[in-house]
């Protein structure tokens, strides 16, 4: 029997329902059939599984711009194996992953889940990762189909973007992966595009994706995303998720009865569907896509091995880097950031590792260290925890106690699922109860997150009791993104008392329905929480050191999804801190946690800087391993960083009347700034090992495919005296100015090592999509001749070979 039978068999009520989502992460399974339920997960650097809890822990990789900030395809794929792997432990089948818009402006809020700035290099390391899922028998969803490259309106922005733009920069991901990697899903994005949004777009879905470039895989909406039943599947759309209400399933049904859809619309929906099924494993009668998985993968040494490969090191005066422990006697470890390292961003990201080494751990475990906390860079109150013994009471409409279980903090997250014990459908609030005990006397601040009918009671005095509502009109801001409530109360130390935040949350009413997403937060903090005082004993502990490291980042309410940042500077007085420390110790290494670009004012005052991200769970190892040495930083930047906000080219993340427009059309990232009066802090491609290269010869050998233009073979000497890699970098420009086009792009690159005094070649593969434009409705040959220009950086070229005659200069 093949598919299409098999459609046949099934009658218009049981398709319908085959495309809307059976909860809030499966499809409904067909038993008459053979058909398996399709579960879906978020990714990009884990899998959830259908509950976000720790008692579910998945391994947690680095960020995707870490990822990018490899240049390795082949490590993305070994990425993307390891997370099919987990899929399948997880009984997952779908993987919402990855994301491949691209980093417009230093201001979205969700760059950290996007690679980069540049089109190529996006699609080349998102196509490595869809292999390498793909490669363990799981389907992937290349996300946000498309120009979802910002976060403010981001249900119901238009964007407005000419085609050439849209050709050259925002679909040539997509383009590159659907070409190279066969994904077997999309997701269509919240957005408009020039008027029609995402979901029912015909044009872009049906005729690009599908007609143009012959994917043959199926779209899901993102979740909520679908708006209208008839032109969402007449536009190309075949599943609407999540469920179980939905504008498919029975609405889809009925349309198709009223004359609004026609039957063979739904049937080749429900085949593509079917298609998915059969790759996974869920269609019985037909082979899945995979018979023979790969090698099993160790998460925790994969997680360490891709953050050390992505630590990007900005600069090393007088070669500070690596650490000699023999020379460190005393190490002070600065920075809230050190402690509670920020191995991951917000919102569709987070999952729950079984163990996470902060940057504090790992060095502890390496090095003689001192700490001090400094300054902590979160803007809301730590969850209470320290001297303070907690458990959760879950509660029934007349308040009874339902279940109850310890806490280690004051926070709960059951996303997913409620826990063991817990009946959902009694429960109406949550409450976080038990004792604190005050170190200090003095006032005492304390605060809670949680939408809803709320009740805070610290030592008898009730700090609140009533309605907490959310602001704005973007539900998923609201939870990612929440107000909080301080409160100050007059305590002694050493006396316990007890506390009580208690929360119905919004939509509770009649208890939790089938997916479970409550979130609430009990905060505090002492008087011992005074910045000053925080900085002068990080100062004193620094000034007294052989090295100081210090540890700044952003927060979950500075980077998410969600949201869009409103600046790029450091959050609290991260900075203070760095300038204070740097004056008393000239042996300062700061390291930034941070998932997208950040302003470093102190940079030049620093003996060095070293990016890691948003580094996973092995952030701590992988942060001794590589300033003791023991690995290479091996990261280049995904994108460019800019000295202050307002220098960046393009800046504009809010819609006017609905509308965003993209102005300045081909000229984002290093396009924009190649052209502007303004020099970055650093280029896109930056980065330094700890080890020097020379460039010694560039030779191009054209090609006569339809897709290649040429082959650049650049030979490399390691001069040094450490092993090293090196990421070859080959960049594309016309000989002659142009003001319609950027003075370079990125053409190709290759990653090579050697050791000392070693040669290595690299072999740049360049695509002959490089050299054309899009004009008149296709893609034609760009006007005169170019050059091919090869370094380490789109500033740092050190060879050019013109193609036109031949000729290279050094």
């Amino acid at each position: 029997m093949d598919l299409d039978e098999l459609v046949t068999r099934l009658d218009l009520d049981t398709k319908a329902a085959l495309l809307a989502g059976h909860d809030r992460w499966a499809l409904p399974a067909v038993p008459e059939i053979g058909l398996g339920s399709l579960v879906m997960s978020d990714g990009p650097i884990g899998v959830r599984g259908t509950r976000a809890t720790p008692e579910d822990p998945s391994v947690a990789l680095p960020s995707p711009t870490a990822l990018a900030a490899c240049w390795d395809p082949e490590l993305a794929r070994r990425v993307g194996r390891l997370l099919a792997q987990e899929a399948r432990r997880k009984g997952v089948h779908v993987l919402l992953a990855p994301t491949v818009n691209l980093h417009r402006t230093p201001l979205g809020g969700r760059h950290f889940e996007c690679y980069s700035e540049d089109p190529l290099l996006t699609g080349l390391v998102g196509a490595g990762y869809v292999r390498g899922v793909q490669d363990g028998g799981v389907a992937t969803t290349v996300k946000h189909f498309v120009a979802n490259d910002s976060e403010t309106q981001r249900y119901t922005v238009d964007v407005r973007v000419d085609e050439r733009t849209l050709r050259e920069l925002y679909l040539a991901p997509f383009e590159i992966i659907v070409r190279q990697a066969r994904p077997w899903g999309v997701m269509a994005a919240y957005n408009s595009v020039n008027g029609t949004t995402m979901t029912e777009h015909g044009p872009l879905q049906n005729g690009i994706l599908r007609e143009e470039w012959g994917f043959d895989g199926f779209i899901v909406s993102d979740w909520t995303a679908t708006r209208h039943t008839e032109r969402a599947a007449l536009g190309g759309l075949d599943v609407a998720m999540p469920g179980p209400i939905t504008p498919f399933g029975p609405k889809l049904a009925q349309a198709v009865r009223d004359g609004k859809v026609p039957a063979d619309v739904v049937d080749a929906m429900v085949r593509r569907v079917l298609v998915l099924a059969a790759r996974v494993g869920v269609l019985d009668g037909f082979e899945p896509a995979v018979t023979t998985l790969p090698e099993p993968i160790d998460g925790d040494s994969l997680a360490r091995e891709v953050a050390a490969r992505s630590f990007v090191l900005l600069h090393n005066k007088a070669g500070l880097l690596p650490l000699d422990a023999t020379k460190a006697a005393k190490v002070a470890v600065l920075g809230g950031a050190a402690r509670d390292a920020r191995i991951l961003g917000g919102g569709s990201a987070v999952v729950y590792p079984s163990e996470v080494i902060s940057p504090l751990d790992g060095l502890r475990e390496a090095l003689p260290v001192v700490y001090e906390l400094g300054a902590d860079p979160r803007t809301q109150l730590p969850p209470l925890g320290d001297n303070a013994e907690l458990r959760w009471i879950a509660r029934d409409g007349d308040g009874d106690e339902v279940a109850t279980g310890p806490l280690e903090r004051g926070e709960i997250r059951w996303i997913g699922e409620a826990p063991a014990g817990v009946d959902p459908q009694r429960v109406r609030s949550v409450e976080i109860a038990g004792t604190f005990t005050p170190v200090e006397s003095g006032p005492q601040t304390f605060g809670f997150i949680g939408l809803g009918e709320a009740r805070l009671e610290v030592g008898g005095t009730v700090l609140f009791d009533g309605s907490n509502q959310p602001a704005g009109d973007d539900p998923f801001t609201a939870v990612l993104n929440p107000r909080e409530r301080r409160f100050d109360l007059e305590l002694p130390a050493g006396e316990p008392v007890e506390v009580s935040f208690r929360l119905t949350p919004l939509g509770l009413e009649r208890g939790i329905n089938k997916y479970v997403w409550i979130a609430l937060t009990l905060g505090h903090s002492g008087p011992e929480a005074d910045a000053e005082r925080r900085i002068e004993r990080a100062v004193a502990v620094a000034r007294d050191a052989d090295v100081a490291v210090i540890v700044v980042g952003t927060t979950d309410q500075s980077e998410s999804e969600g949201f869009d940042r409103t600046t790029l500077a450091l959050p609290g007085p991260q900075d203070e801190l760095v300038r204070r420390v740097a004056a008393a110790n000239p042996n300062t290494v700061v390291v930034v946690n941070a998932g997208s670009p950040v302003e470093m004012p102190w940079a030049d005052d620093v003996a060095a800087v070293l990016l890691t991200w948003f580094p996973g769970q092995a952030a701590g190892g992988a942060l001794a391993d590589v300033l003791l040495g023991r690995e290479e930083p091996g990261g280049r930047l995904p994108t460019t960083w800019p000295k202050r906000t307002e220098d960046a080219p393009v800046l504009n993340v809010t819609p006017a009347d609905g509308v965003l427009g993209y102005d300045e059309g081909v000229f984002i990232g290093y396009r924009a700034w190649l052209r502007s009066d303004v020099e970055p802090a650093y280029w896109f491609g930056h980065g330094i090992g700890y080890t020097e290269w020379a460039y010694e010869s560039v030779e191009f050998t054209p090609a006569s495919t339809e897709d290649i233009l040429g082959t650049a073979t650049v030979t490399v000497r390691n001069f040094g005296t450490r092993r090293g890699r090196e990421i070859v970098q080959a960049y594309l420009a016309p000989a002659e100015a142009d003001p319609e086009r950027p003075a370079r792009w990125l053409a190709g690159f290759a990653a090579v090592a050697a050791g000392p005094g070693e040669r290595a070649t690299a072999v740049i593969t360049v695509p002959r999509r490089s050299a054309q434009v899009w004009r008149d409705g296709g893609w034609r040959e760009a006007a005169g001749p170019h050059r091919l220009e090869v370094g380490r950086s789109v500033a740092d070229r050190r060879l050019t070979v013109d193609l036109k005659n031949g000729t290279v200069a050094g």
